[in-house]
């Protein structure tokens, strides 16, 4: 039987994770899942979409996990209880939903804590992209989501969004090397050029076959 390959991207906003992490999957010839898992979710827990995109990337509330970061909520079944819709809940929904993806066949996951969720698989390999604050400006100045001057703002934000979502939920530092098998800064390489050197480290590691 084919050994699966499971591609976990971790990203600072601006660095075009999402973008590498779709072409990644192109040339794998593998699904790419961001934000069609928010509706998987959804499909799979009858609970409306929009309150995963409310959840999506934001954590919890609970002010003794802000207080005591050794204690992560759990994350065992998603209940169907009083608690439905609640921000664990719908993150244990989120997890069940990436590890029968995972379990199914090879894939890219983008962001939701992938690499932690799937932490007790061995065909995992989990991936982290940065860069510099005015490259990652120039990017979304590029896209046009803000208006002019404020890009850096909303970069800071949404950063520590997703800093606080991962601690949150994991337990652990979002951009601490030692939860990563490679850390990339895609400025000087582009997305293509980071393609590229995820596949050759996929390709040095025995992840991916070459034949």
């Amino acid at each position: 039987m084919e050994r699966k390959l499971i591609v976990t991207i971790g990203r600072q906003y601006g660095s075009g994770g999402a973008e590498i992490g779709r072409k990644l999957a192109e040339r794998l010839k593998v699904p790419c899942y961001d934000k069609e898992i928010l509706r998987m979710n959804s499909d799979a827990s009858g609970i409306k979409e929009s309150y995963f995109h409310m959840a999506d990337e934001r954590a919890g509330s609970r002010l003794l996990y802000k207080i005591v970061d050794t204690l992560v909520p759990e994350q065992g079944a998603p209940s169907y209880g009083a608690d439905l819709v609640s921000a664990d809940n719908l993150f244990r929904f989120q997890s069940e939903v990436i590890r029968k993806l995972a379990e199914a066949e090879s894939c890219v996951f983008i962001g939701r804590c992938a690499d932690y969720v799937l932490g007790e698989r061995d065909d995992v390999v989990r991936i982290f992209l940065y860069a510099d604050l005015e490259s990652r400006i120039l990017r979304i100045r590029e896209k046009k989501y803000y208006p002019e001057g404020e890009e850096s703002k909303h970069i800071c934000r949404i950063d520590k969004e997703r800093r606080d979502y991962h601690r949150y939920y994991t337990g652990r530092s979002w951009e601490d090397v030692e939860n990563y098998d490679l850390m990339i800064n895609t400025a000087p390489l582009g997305v293509e050029g980071t393609v590229d050197m995820i596949l050759d480290y996929l390709k040095a590691t025995g992840n991916l076959n070459t034949d």
